[in-house]
């Protein structure tokens, strides 16, 4: 398989703090990849734990690997943002440190991108475990196409699942707001520029879910996802009418992927 030149190769953005209990599996994901034109960016938000230790001791042992410091705690969305400007490829995919791949997560992405020019944003289905390392057999499915309207109703784009061009996330970077889905933010606006995102529907993207998160609180999640329908200047009526649609599907969503956990520990990658 011919790729093109090194422009097209994939920097990426890892935003990383507190993460020393998983960073390790997330960097590993990323330097098995079948793809082979890639570096692995690492934004350490002012970590307190070992998580410096664990991303040094894979930078000296792998020179793909880019590490930089911020100087204060800046957030996970300035974070990737830095990360962004200091890429050296034309392709960005976001991984949080949480979070792993399977081996063809890249290569599978890149061989859609190659073969329609007009995909801006490429991205694929989800699996999830929880923080002690259990399965659930829920799927999060991709489409193979979604629109700005679709998107709406329902998030299906994983931050950690994205293919998407840095030019782009130059000209319009993530939002640093704690009060709105930044990513999600993200992709209403690039699907306003695109006709539609692509999805590769294969469970490429191991997601991890918890309660402590700013998404595992659900009803912070749906000020959230209110915020950020008003932040894209949806109408109230079109915003109350996406909001419910959401609703409906984010709690269907939430009960099959933990109704579904395993009893079993996820295998080591």
């Amino acid at each position: 398989m011919g790729y093109e030149a090194e422009s097209s190769g994939v920097s990426v953005v890892m935003p990383a703090y507190n993460a020393a209990a998983t960073i390790a599996r997330a960097i590993e994901s990323v330097l098995v990849q079948t793809y082979p034109t890639l570096e692995l960016i690492i934004v350490n938000d002012c970590s307190s734990d070992g998580t410096g230790l664990v991303i040094e001791s894979y930078a000296h042992r792998d020179s793909r690997i880019q590490v930089f410091c911020n100087k204060e705690k800046q957030g996970v969305s300035a974070s990737r943002n830095r990360g962004v400007r200091e890429a050296r490829y034309s392709w960005i995919a976001f991984l949080d440190s949480d979070d792993y791949w399977l081996p063809d997560k890249l290569e599978a992405q890149m061989q859609v991108i190659a073969a329609d020019g007009a995909c801006g944003l490429c991205f694929t289905a989800s699996s999830f475990i929880n923080a002690a390392g259990r399965r659930s057999a829920y799927i999060l499915h991709a489409p193979r196409r979604v629109t700005y309207r679709q998107l709406l109703s329902q998030n299906v784009i994983s931050c950690s699942s994205v293919l998407v061009r840095r030019s782009d996330l130059l000209a319009e970077p993530m939002v640093c707001s704690p009060m709105i889905h930044e990513d999600y933010a993200s992709w209403l606006a690039l699907l306003k520029k695109y006709p539609y995102a692509s999805g590769v529907d294969r469970p490429l993207l191991v997601y991890q879910v918890s309660t402590g998160s700013r998404s595992g609180n659900k009803l912070r999640a749906a000020r959230m996802q209110w915020n950020t329908y008003q932040r894209c200047d949806l109408p109230r009526l079109a915003s109350c009418a996406h909001f419910l649609t959401y609703l409906l599907r984010s709690v269907r969503k939430y009960c099959a992927i933990w109704r579904q956990m395993q009893p079993q520990p996820e295998a080591a990658l």
